[in-house]
């Protein structure tokens, strides 16, 4: 309880700094006139206090000089230049100078504490320079004017309280800065871990937003494609339409699944246990490429890197990313060109990376159950086709830029997938070319280094 007291009054005192300074001044006041009375060579060798004249000229420069005190915390130096010559002149006019005892040497204390606020309140060098002059100048004051012979208790008095006082306040100074400097380290590190927390979670976000892109996007265009053909054939081929609807049910479980595994990883640790289904890879490509299949695509894929038994394992995040990426530029196909378009798959497995490539001809037509059967759509003819295919190369322009908007029947929003490639790619240190093909068409190309390095900070 007496700590807490003592920290209110100290927090009050701080409140009204001017009050803080009319105290000190009249304790110093108080103090100089005690020692101006004070016989220090009484009998015995004790003090004897009041057996000493204090005349009204002592009075007069001890209210002086204790007077500026109260304007030290705003004019440092000017009031320690003034109490200094108080000083000097009290010693200067005392009638006694000379004699063993100065009884005006106390009236240095005013000057002692001007000094500790000019070293307290000042830089280094000029609290040095300040300190070291006025110590000498009071000191020598003292020898020459002041009680004799030179080396008088009184004169080295002089030289003590004035040092000291230049010392306390150059060590308060100090720790002042010590302390600052302390706190602002703390408020930097704190506002560092919060930057670092924040950047974090925006990564995961991303991270997250990519795999559920990855997953949606491709299991809802195949869910399109093939409930768009159970429309168009449910009349004349009822068993066409009950395959497609079957294929539909399928993607749409595959689609669950994947959005459970995703999903559940955001659980926490005391819900239920999160899904430990592996990610998918290059090792389910097979499956990827026939749920295209299934939908019209004429798929080709070329796998040197997969078909080479015994092989060094790829690392989990490189296969993850080239399985997503393929997935990704095929359903960006299925999206943008059609289920008649032909594309072709390429993984090379080059020294040090992996390469895949996705490449297409960009000649698809209005979706349709099989490269052979044509859809009402196809009576519009060459013009159509050449409609279909420019438009393509637009809404590729736009996912590169990431915008989003419509460009025709079946297609809303969009963007995310190239730029949701290259994030992945910059992560792992890789790179992502993407664009259209002079004879038509567009590819896709992706570089993913095999000894990956701590993956790239995203910027928010």
């Amino acid at each position: 309880m007496p700590a807490v007291n003592l920290r209110e009054f100290r927090a009050r005192l701080g409140a009204h700094p001017y009050l803080v300074d009319l105290l000190v001044a009249a304790g110093t006041f108080v103090c100089i006139l005690i020692g101006a009375a004070t016989e220090p060579h009484g009998p015995g060798g004790s003090p004897q206090f009041g057996q000493r004249e204090v005349n009204a000229q002592t009075v007069v420069l001890a209210l002086l000089a204790c007077g500026v005190l109260t304007l030290r915390r705003r004019f440092p130096l000017p009031v320690l230049v003034l109490t200094s010559l108080v000083s000097v002149a009290a010693l200067l006019l005392d009638p006694t100078s000379g004699a063993p005892s100065d009884r005006r040497a106390p009236l240095v204390f005013a000057a002692a504490i001007a000094l500790y606020t000019v070293t307290n309140s000042t830089e280094r060098p000029t609290s040095l320079r300040v300190g070291g002059l006025t110590v000498l100048a009071l000191t020598g004051a003292g020898m020459l004017f002041g009680a004799r012979p030179w080396y008088a208790q009184e004169n080295l008095g002089i030289f003590a309280w004035t040092g000291m006082a230049a010392a306390v306040g150059e060590a308060v100074r100090n720790r002042r800065a010590v302390v600052a400097a302390i706190r602002e380290r703390a408020e930097r590190a704190e506002r560092t871990r919060e930057e670092e927390a924040r950047r974090r979670v925006a990564e995961e976000r991303m991270r997250i937003a990519r795999e559920l892109h990855d997953v949606v996007a491709h299991h809802i265009a195949l869910v399109n494609v093939q409930a768009g053909v159970a429309s168009h054939v449910m009349d004349q081929r009822p068993d066409q339409a009950k395959q497609a609807l079957a294929h539909v049910r399928e993607s749409s479980r595959h689609a669950l699944s994947e959005l459970q595994a995703t999903v559940g990883l955001l659980r926490q640790s005391g819900e239920s246990t999160a899904p430990t289904e592996p990610a998918p890879g290059l090792a389910v490509l097979d499956e990827l490429v026939a749920s295209f299949r299934r939908t019209g695509l004429d798929l080709t894929v070329r796998a040197p890197a997969l078909e080479r038994p015994g092989g060094p394992a790829l690392p989990s995040a490189v296969d993850l990313t080239a399985y997503r990426v393929v997935q990704e530029a095929l359903t960006n196909v299925q999206k943008h060109v059609g289920s008649g378009a032909r594309a072709t798959v390429r993984i090379d497995r080059a020294p040090g990376e992996l390469e895949v490539t996705v490449v297409d001809d960009g000649a698809g037509g209005p979706q349709r159950t099989g490269r052979g059967e044509q859809s009402e759509q196809d009576a519009h003819g060459e013009h159509h086709e050449r409609h279909e295919h420019g438009e393509r190369h637009e809404r590729h322009e736009r996912d590169q830029r990431g915008e989003h908007g419509q460009s025709g029947g079946e297609r809303s929003g969009g963007g995310h997938g190239l730029v949701g490639m290259r994030e992945r790619a910059a992560a792992l240190h890789g790179t992502c070319e993407t664009g259209p093909l002079p004879g038509g068409g567009f590819r896709v190309h992706v570089r993913l280094p095999l000894r990956t390095p701590p993956p790239k900070e995203t910027s928010t």
